[in-house]
C-alpha cells in the first residue's frame, strides 16, 4: 500500500502545484504525462506504454504488438460532445496502455478532456464504485450505462479543490485503496 499512498500524494500535487495545466489534453502524450507524474519513482514503467499483453477478469486488453498504432487512432477520435468523449475514454480503457495505474491516470485524463471541451468534470465522489466498475466492464459492448452514470454526475465546478481531491480519493478507492490503509 505504500505505492498507493505515495501515488495519491503525487496525484494531489499534480493539481495543487499546477503541472496538470501544462499537460496535453486528450492525447496519448498527455495521458503518459499524467501516468509518469503519478507513478514516477514507484514503477520503472511510469509514463511508458506497456510492451506485454495484459488481462483482467478474463478480458484481454489491446495486444501490445499493436498498441502504439491503436493509441494513434484513439487520439484522433473526436471530443466535440459528451458521447464522443466517453467513447474515446472507453477505447482508451480497452487499450489499457500501462502495466498498472490505467484507471487512476485515465480518470484524470477524462476529466481534463471534459474540462477543456465541456467546461465540466465528473464529481467522482458521487459515482458508486460497483455501478461504475460494472458499467466499465460492459462499456466495450455498449457505453450507454457508463454515459448515463457519468452524465448525471457532471459538475461545472472544475476549479473546486474539494471536487478534485475527493475525486482522486474515489478513483483510488475504485482500485482497492482505502484511506484507512494509511494507518
Amino acid at each position: 500500500m505504500d505505492k498507493d499512498r505515495e501515488s495519491i500524494k503525487k496525484a494531489f500535487q499534480l493539481f495543487e502545484t499546477g503541472p496538470i495545466d501544462t499537460f496535453e489534453v486528450g492525447t496519448t502524450k498527455g495521458l503518459l504525462q499524467i501516468h509518469k507524474y503519478i507513478f514516477d519513482g514507484l514503477y520503472d514503467f511510469a509514463g511508458k506504454v506497456r510492451e506485454k499483453n495484459i488481462s483482467k477478469g478474463g478480458f484481454r486488453f489491446a495486444n501490445a504488438l499493436y498498441l502504439n498504432e491503436i493509441l494513434v487512432k484513439i487520439e484522433q477520435m473526436p471530443e466535440n460532445n459528451f458521447e464522443n468523449i466517453i467513447a474515446k475514454y472507453v477505447e482508451m480503457n480497452i487499450a489499457h496502455p500501462f502495466m498498472e495505474g490505467n484507471g487512476r491516470a485515465m480518470r484524470i485524463w477524462l476529466d481534463m478532456i471534459l474540462k477543456k471541451n465541456l467546461k465540466k468534470v465528473v464529481n467522482w465522489q458521487n459515482v458508486d464504485k460497483t455501478l461504475y466498475l460494472q458499467a466499465m466492464e460492459r462499456s466495450p459492448v455498449n457505453d450507454l450505462e457508463l454515459r448515463t452514470l457519468l452524465k448525471e454526475n457532471l459538475t461545472d465546478k472544475t476549479q473546486d479543490r474539494t471536487i478534485i481531491f475527493k475525486g482522486i480519493e474515489q478513483s483510488y478507492y475504485y482500485e482497492g485503496y482505502r484511506k484507512d490503509d494509511e494507518k
